[in-house]
């Protein structure tokens, strides 16, 4: 990691990202009674604690869907910061700011689509997956090798904890297992 990039990921405090196409593959299934369901990566659910309990690192959802899907999931990883309907995330990065005291520069956003470049320019740490639009990768600070789906959540997560513990890999055992499916 260069140096640059080191710096803006070791001052992160928060990590917001997009749901579909980072968490999800941006692909929806629909069940028989017209229900759509959404397939998340369990390593991107590991990233979550990982961040939490290593270095401290909140985490939260911002997306434009009202997807039950997406709820359930942010109850199983104990996200509490889950904006959903979300169509001007510029809007709700200033409120975030405003209530938790928190700049710009400590904050984080992995998105993959065209309504996530205002807040990808607003962040001090702008990330996008590998499968991400052309305008996307040609703003952000850092484009995954993975993409939306596959682990690049996962991936960004490893780099802040890699910045902050100034390049100490911290190996699995540093989080607990409960045996519980992530």
């Amino acid at each position: 990691m260069n140096r640059p990039l080191q710096e803006k990921a070791s001052r992160i405090k928060l990590l917001l990202t997009d749901c579909d196409g980072v968490l999800t593959d941006a692909g929806v299934y629909y069940g028989e009674n017209g229900e759509i369901f959404k397939k998340f990566n369990i390593r991107d659910g590991m990233a979550v604690e990982r961040l939490r309990v290593l270095v401290g690192v909140d985490v939260g959802i911002v997306t434009g869907e009202t997807s039950p899907s997406v709820v359930t999931r942010a109850a199983k990883l104990k996200i509490t910061q889950l904006h959903l309907g979300i169509k001007d995330k510029l809007t709700l990065l200033n409120s975030i700011l405003e209530r938790t005291g928190l700049t710009a520069s400590e904050v984080a956003f992995i998105g993959d689509d065209v309504n996530d470049l205002e807040i990808l320019q607003a962040v001090g740490l702008a990330a996008c997956p590998a499968d991400a639009t052309r305008f996307n990768k040609a703003i952000v600070d850092y484009c995954c090798e993975t993409k939306g789906g596959e682990g690049c959540f996962r991936e960004l997560a490893e780099l802040i904890i890699d910045a902050k513990q100034a390049g100490n890999l911290a190996g699995p055992t540093d989080v607990s297992d409960d045996g519980q499916e992530q």
